[in-house]
């Protein structure tokens, strides 16, 4: 018999009593009874209710992480590699959204912390960006993604995108048609002034402004 991961019973037991709670809620006590076990064990992995909702946070990241370094099809197109990349992404945070809220509740609380644990979120942030900016780079080498912004910032710009995707623009488009939605205005802008095919597979509509002065 495989023996039990008791640090990951804990974080899966805060994850799901995020679904229905505030973090100011939810106390180690309720914790421990969600996962079975003793308020002890808990305090064996981590030091109090803010390390295990913050080291639970930061392993959504390292899970996202290995999402996006999953390798793409053989022969697969730069803008198949992306999409697919952010599909994962997409379906990560549909399946668990109680981490999707700890990851954002997280991010702004640490905002307002100093020293070590700030530190460690930025670097769990920068490892998700460096993991979307090695997707980036091959768009960069196929001339498909600008070359004067770093990969890197990019990959930042795109995962604030899929996050908004996640809050909002699922519930407004669908999954499947948000996320290609997504990689389109990523890749060619929110705006044009040509008509064009977009990645949702529907024509994108021009915006022409009229001056008024033709000849």
């Amino acid at each position: 018999m495989a023996k039990r991961d008791r640090r990951e019973e804990v974080m899966r037991a805060a994850e799901g009593l995020f679904m229905s709670r505030r973090f100011h809620e939810i106390t180690v006590d309720d914790v421990a009874r969600e996962a079975r076990v003793g308020k002890g064990t808990i305090y064996r992995y981590f030091k109090d209710k803010d390390d295990l909702f913050f080291q639970t946070a930061m392993n959504g990241f390292d899970e996202l992480c290995d999402l996006l370094q999953t390798a793409a099809p053989e022969g697969a197109l730069f803008a198949e590699e992306l999409l697919g990349a952010c599909k994962r992404v997409g379906a990560f945070f549909r399946k668990r959204r109680p981490l999707f809220r700890m990851m954002q509740s997280e991010e702004f609380r640490t905002q307002w912390c100093k020293g070590e644990l700030r530190s460690r979120w930025a670097a769990h942030r920068k490892r998700m960006a460096s993991a979307v900016a090695d997707i980036l780079r091959r768009g960069v080498e196929e001339g498909a993604v600008r070359a004067d912004v770093s990969p890197e910032v990019l990959g930042s710009i795109l995962l604030s995108m899929l996050r908004a995707h996640a809050r909002d623009l699922a519930a407004t488009l669908g999954e499947s048609r948000g996320l290609r939605a997504v990689v389109d205005v990523f890749l060619h802008g929110a705006g044009g002034n040509v008509q064009r095919q977009g990645a949702t597979g529907q024509p994108m509509m021009a915006m022409r402004a009229d001056s008024g002065d033709r000849t």
